[in-house]
């Protein structure tokens, strides 16, 4: 695959590399990237020499028919790791027992800490759950990595990606041994977590979010929906008032707030200000 596809994606795209030599030549390691695009998987392994093994979800390898084949055949030429999400802790467990799998066998294992794609090109807060626990159980140095543009190649929804040239930065290798047996203490996988996304944002330049991509879409969805059902009534609104003007022009009379001296005030009753009369008539 790395000829059959990173060939010609460097080829098409030209990415441009700094740090290359930040990733060990042999050994276990864990790439710890941004999440721009679908084709960040495809990317970085296309430029280096060894295999990177990504985690993916079940589904990929699981549909059926000659397209779900042809599907599964691709995620396993290209280093996907197949990801069972059901069960009372989901993907997390998953994801930490593949990665520790894939380390103690000697080689290369991405991941992205954010969980999820970034819905608007900034960089979210890290899940500790997978990589910190990954590299506690492990030892494994964990290396930032920043993808750098793949979101404009082909932003979420877009098949067909645009030509243009991406980059990748690999920063240097951080140290967490310090940690080691500390797996299982949440501020330890915070602080570890916080302190990769801390140089992926130095190496990515972007702009730093407090909160998880995946509530950052929720809100985003929220929005867009509340925004088209406001765009909807007030179409439905214009509708209406439509409707009630022709119902006026076919009756010939007009419609509601144009009838004549609706506005205007209300006529002078005669004897409304005179004074009384007293019980003589005077």
């Amino acid at each position: 695959m790395k000829v059959a596809l990173g060939g010609p994606l460097k080829v098409a795209f030209r990415p441009w590399v700094e740090g290359l030599e930040n990733v060990p030549a042999e050994g276990p390691a864990i790439l710890a990237s941004n999440h721009l695009s679908f084709s960040d998987s495809f990317f970085l392994p296309a430029v280096l020499d060894r295999k990177v093994t990504f985690i993916a979800k079940a589904e990929y390898f699981t549909t059926p028919g000659v397209k779900g084949r042809l599907t599964a055949a691709f995620f396993k030429g290209v280093g996907q790791l197949p990801v069972d999400r059901s069960g009372a802790r989901g993907a997390g467990e998953a994801a930490v027992r593949s990665g520790i799998e894939v380390l103690e066998r000697g080689e290369l294992f991405g991941i992205y800490p954010e969980g999820t794609r970034s819905p608007d090109g900034r960089l979210y807060r890290g899940k500790p759950g997978g990589l910190a626990r990954v590299a506690l159980a492990t030892g494994a140095p964990v290396i930032p990595v920043a993808m750098i543009d793949t979101e404009k190649i082909q932003p979420p929804g877009k098949v067909v990606p645009k030509l243009m040239r991406p980059g990748i930065r690999i920063g240097k290798p951080l140290d967490f041994r310090r940690y080691q047996g500390m797996e299982h203490d949440r501020f330890v996988l915070r602080a570890v977590t916080d302190e990769v996304m801390y140089e992926i944002m130095k190496l990515s330049g972007q702009e730093y979010v407090d909160i998880y991509a995946t509530a950052a879409k929720r809100q985003i969805a929220e929005a867009a929906k509340a925004e088209k059902e406001a765009e909807k009534a007030a179409k439905a609104q214009k509708a209406e008032k439509a409707a009630l003007a022709q119902a006026g022009k076919q009756s010939g009379k007009p419609a509601e707030g144009d009838r004549p001296g609706q506005d205007r005030p209300e006529q002078e009753r005669p004897g409304q200000d005179r004074p009384e009369q007293d019980e003589r008539g005077q």
